[in-house]
């Protein structure tokens, strides 16, 4: 763009603002539609191909989405709104991202000062709009036509995308304000002086893409973690950008102390099985076996990242408090239990081990772990592989086997993320399993599962029918989304977690209030929106489907199942995996 083509102070601000944040590495832009953020999206056009910017309706569908692509990536994406109330829908995907650490570049324009507090249309309070959710957050100065006022906007855009990223990843919030005239055109301020001094390659040289510093620290091994003979690692839910990396850091801690790794399905340690022969999966149907968990009490606990989602293990490690280390270069607090607690705030990839272990002799603790897990998983998969019935738990067991190596997987929360933890069967194919884990909720499911697989390889999701129904407005992203999805439906017509809570013995108000059901004909709702539907009527036919996977478009395989049925099998069989295992 060159200097005579800026026809108001507006545009030369809006050019600045995205010229800077291309050169720190920004590559990817979501636009909803507005009035207000008319110089933004402009600009942002403008940035193509450097920048991809996506038109994309609805709000909240649009903040999920961008919290997806973020994932997918590793790198900050913005998302750009109107003034008024379409910046609060962004909020649930600022909460989401903030407690699961993914770097969100907010941007809710904004009128000014003048049209604030008088009842001006489409005008709310939009400063620390978000509350303490944000890393960091501030409100632009309005455009000034000088040259110093442009150099305060490039540091402080400077300043906030190294926010998204340090200490910790997160959202940060920028509120803009614009005065008339929105659209590119004179707004009566004579240019040419601030023009004249505005080089651009010499204004924007400085601009660097930044990378965050990796630490190449180590950490020697304390001497208490050597020295203990009843030590577990459990490897929680971790969405690391180089998972092999990360799998092989933890099976050289445990080869090094022969501790066994009890390993979350939303972990990648179960998707790089081989790296790791102490991996323990069915964790949480050993411990319904209370013999077996009593025998294994352990005296010491490394947590590498978040705690997994098993209520079983929770209450295990609560009810024997062993001392626990926790491993995670946030500053969070992740202990939930408050238990006898260290953190240490560093990747586990630079905690420094000795040379491995020999893998032929095995303490009697790690023993018991193994032989019990090799009894459980014989029992687990010996029961699905004779399963006819079209029982949900069966579906993450088979997914873990069928899928094409290095699949995005997205997980939905509710039942799908347990019967992974539960079910899901370790495996060499470097899945790449992703979550909304940080706050756990349902919204957003299909627009982050879009931005996942946008531009990457065919991607797959696992879904309840609510988790799915809750953001159908994300299917508005289909003429937008380059790449594959894959949607998993398992539609028990309800709310199937609600199922394994005491209210459900309670009814009324039990399948009104909690069941919910929503009796929707999803191949009509497919149709709507020109999605690709089929009805899986034996697991024989989800295998066939699974691979190979289109390259193209996005297509929802339902499979339909009695929820009550359902709750009925996982009453009956959690506990019956172990029952019999005798160590």
């Amino acid at each position: 763009m060159t200097n005579d083509s800026f026809k108001n102070i507006n545009q030369l601000w809006a050019y600045v603002f995205t010229e800077t944040l291309k050169r720190l590495g920004l590559t990817c832009a979501v636009i909803c539609p507005g009035s207000r953020s008319t110089p933004l999206a402009v600009a942002f056009a403008q940035q193509a191909p450097d920048i991809e910017a996506i038109s994309i309706l609805d709000e909240r569908s649009a903040a999920f989405f961008a919290l997806g692509v973020a994932k997918a990536t590793g790198r900050p994406v913005a998302v750009v709104c109107t003034s008024g109330t379409a910046g609060a829908n962004f909020y649930p995907a600022v909460i989401e991202a903030k407690e699961s650490r993914v770097p969100l570049l907010l941007l809710t324009t904004d009128r000014p000062p003048e049209l604030r507090e008088c009842h001006s249309g489409q005008t709310i309070d939009q400063v620390k709009l978000y509350g303490n959710y944000p890393n960091w957050q501030a409100e632009l100065a309005l455009p000034v036509p000088e040259i110093e006022m442009l150099a305060y906007l490039r540091q402080t855009l400077i300043h906030t995308w190294h926010r998204t990223q340090a200490p910790t990843q997160g959202p940060v919030h920028l509120n803009i304000p614009f005065r008339d005239p929105l659209a590119p055109i004179p707004d009566g301020t004579d240019l040419s002086h601030l023009l004249s001094q505005f080089h651009p390659e010499e204004f924007f040289a400085a601009i660097t893409p930044t990378q965050l510093p990796t630490p190449n620290s180590q950490l020697p091994i304390p001497s208490e973690w050597s020295q203990s003979q009843r030590g577990v690692i459990i490897a929680g839910v971790a969405q690391p950008q180089q998972p092999q990396e990360y799998c092989r850091a933890i099976a050289k801690l445990s080869l090094t102390l022969k501790w066994p790794v009890l390993a979350e399905g939303l972990s990648p340690l179960r998707n790089y099985a081989d790296l790791n022969p102490y991996l323990i999966s069915t964790y949480d149907l050993i411990l319904r076996n209370q013999e077996l968990a009593k025998q294994l009490a352990p005296d010491m606990v490394i947590q590498v990242g978040d705690m997994p989602t098993s209520k079983e293990l929770r209450n295990w490690i609560n009810d024997h408090q062993p001392r626990r280390w926790v491993i995670d270069p946030s500053y969070e607090n992740l202990d939930p239990l408050h238990g006898r607690t260290a953190h240490l705030r560093m990747r586990v990839e630079n905690v420094g081990v000795g040379g491995e272990g020999g893998v032929n002799y095995l303490p009697d603790y790690l023993r018991l772990w193994c032989d019990a897990e090799s009894k459980v998983r014989v029992n687990v998969d010996d029961t699905f592989s004779k399963m006819e019935d079209l029982v949900e738990c069966k579906a993450a067991w088979l997914i873990s086997q069928a899928l094409p190596p290095g699949t995005p997987l997205f997980i939905s929360n509710s039942m799908p993320v347990r019967d992974v933890e539960f079910f899901w069967k370790p495996n060499n194919l470097g899945v790449r399993s992703h979550f909304n884990r940080g706050a756990n909720g349902i919204d957003g499911t299909l627009s982050t599962a879009l931005g996942i697989s946008h531009r990457h390889q065919s991607s797959v999701m696992l879904t309840g029918d609510l988790a799915l129904l809750h953001d159908t407005n994300g299917f508005l992203i289909r003429n937008k989304f380059v790449g594959h999805l894959t949607i998993i439906l398992i539609n028990n017509n309800g709310g199937g977690i609600f199922e394994m809570l005491p209210i459900a013995k309670f009814d009324p108000p039990f399948e009104e209030f909690f069941g919910t059901p929503q009796d929707i004909d999803f191949a009509q709702l497919c149709a709507t929106y020109a999605v690709q539907h089929e009805l899986i009527t034996s697991w024989q036919l989800l295998q066939q489907k699974l691979n190979p996977l289109p390259t193209q478009g996005i297509r929802v395989l339902e499979i339909q199942t009695n929820r009550k049925l359902d709750a009925k099998w996982r009453q009956d069989n959690l506990r019956n995996f172990a029952a019999d295992t005798l160590i």
